[in-house]
This record gives structure tokens, sequence and C-alpha cells, in this order.
């Protein structure tokens, strides 16, 4: 079933809210945050940080229940090579180059718990 332009928004605005907490997660173990909801015509990566000298692209996923195999079990391979596909675009924009050190963490939130999977994919180009 398709959303309608307010069931749209309202899912942005609770995704949004998500995603700030995982923001607020970062900053407290020492990250910066660069971007948050970075969109391109490639497509969007929910934050971009700096974690020391690395460059962090961040994928936050939440769930209500662990069901279905919780929040990071979302993030498959076709997601992951959309991911790799905006951090390219961001690192050609950017840097001007790909050759830059970066990782793809990402974030499970549920009602629980915060879980940060630290380089959980690897870039696809």
């Amino acid at each position: 079933m398709a959303l309608t332009g307010s069931s749209k928004e309202n899912k942005r605005a609770i995704g949004g809210g998500y995603e700030k907490q995982a923001a607020e997660y970062l900053v407290a173990k020492g990250y910066r945050i660069l971007e948050s909801n970075y969109r391109c015509r490639m497509g969007e990566i929910d934050l971009i940080a700096m974690d020391s000298e690395t460059l962090v692209f961040v994928e936050v996923k939440y769930r209500r229940n662990l069901a279905g195999g919780g929040p990071t079990a979302a993030v498959g391979y076709k997601k992951q090579r959309k991911i790799s596909s905006v951090a390219s675009y961001y690192l050609l924009t950017h840097f001007g180059s790909l050759e830059r050190l970066c990782r793809f963490d990402v974030i499970g939130i549920t009602p629980d718990s915060v879980e940060h999977i630290i380089n959980a994919f690897d870039f696809t180009r």
C-alpha cells in the first residue's frame, strides 16, 4: 500500500527522531557528525560522521521488536549497495576521490537498546 503524503511525513519525522538519537549516541562516543539525512540523486545516508580520521557512513534502523532478526538484519546486500553508491557520490563531490579512509556502520535501535555495529559491511564499488 502506498503511503499518503501525511503518512510519509509522519514516517520521516519518526525516523528523524531515531536518527537524532543515533547521532547523540555517536557524539557521546566522541564522533563528530558531518551530515544528517544526506540526500543526493543516488539515494540517502542517515548519518555521516568522523571517528578520529575515519569517515563513517551510518545507517540507522529502528524496530519495535526483534522479530525478523532485529533492526540490523534489515540492511541487506541491496541496501548496502545503495549506501555504497551514495557514499561514492559523497566522496567524489566532497573529496574528489574514492581513496579516503571510510567505513560503514549500522545502528540498530529497539525500545530497549541501541546496538552499534562498527564496520558492518564492506564498500561495494
